[in-house]
């Protein structure tokens, strides 16, 4: 499940289909993961854009925080670090499957 608070951002439709194809494979393997729940909230103050995740699945459960001058690069910012957890986590699933 995914949810976006848009906070006082004004999102046009093009920023939510860059948003989401960015996702795209977290979300992908998020849900291979199991119990996979991302909300992301965005808040501008003066020039930079705030944005925050807070990801649950299965094997835990992290938050990431960014904050950049333009929009743009707090999407890439955030599904850099989101996409990385969850890969980690992944690891984890794998390492614990085999120890089995």
């Amino acid at each position: 499940m995914i949810t976006l608070d848009e906070g006082n951002v004004l999102l046009k439709p093009s920023h939510r289909r860059t948003l989401m194809s960015r996702l795209k494979r977290a979300i992908r393997l998020g849900d291979r993961l199991g119990k996979f729940v991302l909300k992301i909230s965005l808040k501008r103050s003066g020039r930079h854009v705030e944005m925050s995740a807070k990801v649950s699945d299965r094997f835990g459960a992290f938050d990431c925080r960014t904050r950049q001058m333009t929009l743009e690069d707090a999407f890439h910012a955030i599904t850099k670090m989101v996409f990385r957890q969850i890969h980690e986590h992944a690891l984890r699933r794998a390492v614990l499957a085999t120890a089995m």
